[in-house]
């Protein structure tokens, strides 16, 4: 990998602008996410140099992280190698590197790799694809106790958390850290949060149930505080007040109209309340990757990037940004910042460069087709909102169930998936109960350098 990189980028500086001109275009996508890899793929028949990077060396199927965080499926299970893509098409490379800098008048990149240093790499066109991380508002020093779930490493952490504050509820003698081992708040009552409450809502009372002797970890407080009216805002009301009371027949205390005004490593102060918990999740904002930062383009409160219809940056000509670092309006309504949405954008972006390298005209501009949004609440309950459809329960579980399996990047994927999904729902078992580093105490000395 480091040859590739090393030989791309050699060529980047050395090649004159003649050169430049007579050789095939270069198309250089920043992210292996959604968008990123549906750009790639739609370029695949193209006669051109198609680059990818990625500071991760894999694809993460990100509607079901939460389920890596609660143990229901392990990492591999939703994850692929981005590599294996190349593999597949030709005229791609896979670069595992970081993007520290962008230059669209120089028509280049900076990119750091392990081992490498830092390099520059010559783009003929730039797809912008790099994604979100979360957002604490402003509140940086939050994230040092309260993780976001964007990543593996992320629901990894989150999961070591949980499965972590059991074992040492089991062991102190003191009830009132007991009570706060096992009190768990989640920031932020989207779907992220609705689905990571649930989930964890079915682990205390299904499967950790019979395994600890002076521990009952049904008894789990789980807290879902958001500062709006009403949970899942971007679902009918109608919708959310079903969610709504199926929560709370799981025992989960939802808490809205509070602001979190403090998160610290003894829990919450939300509404000058405090909750003493020694896990607090953070599923609330998001704001876009700095790469966006870097293209010195026009951008909304959260970071994303202000696109034209298709999807390029006023600034430079052939540089796009898709995905979830876009703010894009389609009559009078954001577009959504979820996958479908991603895919669609990455694709459109991908054939529009195909026309541009071969001559062709550009098209329709963009426009995003909603195929509905959907929210699973743990066992056997999900809701759908697709126009003016709108349905919930058992049959909208089992097509959310169909549609997250076939969506599964790789045939293995949804083998995995179906075989643990069926094994757990007939016995109610995680398999993937592992805390991979011992539970450390946090020095509160790091909290002003927190990222």
């Amino acid at each position: 990998m480091s040859t590739v990189l090393t030989e791309n980028l050699s060529r980047a500086n050395s090649t004159p602008d003649a050169e430049l001109r007579s050789r095939r275009k270069r198309i250089v996508i920043v992210g292996g996410g959604f968008a990123g890899i549906a750009a790639a793929r739609a370029l695949r028949k193209v006669d051109a140099e198609v680059i990818l990077i990625d500071r991760r060396n894999h694809h993460i199927f990100q509607p079901l992280l939460y389920q890596v965080a609660t143990a229901v499926l392990a990492p591999s299970e939703i994850a692929t190698p981005i590599r294996q893509l190349e593999a597949r098409q030709k005229n791609l490379s896979v670069v595992l590197a970081e993007v520290t800098g962008i230059s669209l008048s120089g028509r280049t990149i900076e990119a750091i790799h392990p081992g490498l240093g830092l390099r520059k790499l010559g783009f003929d066109y730039l797809v912008v694809a790099a994604g979100m991380r979360p957002s604490y508002f402003g509140h940086d020093e939050f994230a040092l106790y309260a993780p976001g779930l964007k990543s593996l490493n992320e629901a990894e952490t989150i999961r070591t958390k949980i499965l972590s504050a059991f074992e040492l509820a089991e062991s102190t003698e003191d009830d009132a850290e007991r009570a706060r081992q096992m009190t768990f708040v989640l920031v932020g009552a989207g779907p992220t949060g609705v689905e990571l409450a649930a989930s964890i809502a079915h682990m205390v009372s299904i499967t950790l149930r019979n395994n600890f002797r002076r521990i009952d970890p049904a008894r789990s407080r789980i807290v879902l505080v958001d500062g709006g009216n009403r949970i899942l805002p971007t679902f009918a009301e109608s919708l959310s007040r079903k969610v709504e009371r199926r929560l709370a027949r799981l025992g989960i205390e939802i808490r809205t109209g509070l602001k979190v005004e403090k998160v610290d490593e003894q829990g919450v102060v939300a509404g000058h309340d405090r909750i003493a918990s020694a896990t607090v999740l953070w599923t609330a904002g998001v704001a876009a990757s700095p790469v966006v930062k870097m293209l010195g383009t026009k951008t909304d409160r959260a970071g994303r990037a202000l696109v034209g219809p298709y999807m390029e940056i006023g600034e430079a000509g052939d540089v796009f940004v898709v995905g979830d670092a876009t703010s894009m309006t389609q009559d009078d309504h954001p577009v959504p910042g979820v996958a479908q949405a991603a895919i669609q954008q990455g694709g459109f972006v991908g054939r529009l460069i195909a026309n541009r390298v071969t001559g062709r005209k550009d098209g329709r501009p963009f426009r995003y087709h909603s195929k509905g949004n959907m929210a699973v609440v743990g066992k056997n309950f999900a809701i759908l909102e697709a126009g003016r459809l709108r349905t919930s329960g058992f049959a909208t579980w089992i097509v959310w169930t169909v549609l997250h399996v076939l969506a599964l990047p790789q045939l293995q994927n949804r083998f995995r998936v179906q075989t643990q999904w069926f094994w757990s729902y007939l016995t109610g078992q995680r398999s993937s109960r592992l805390i991979t580093e011992a539970p450390r105490p946090i020095d509160p000395g790091k909290q002003k350098s927190a990222p």
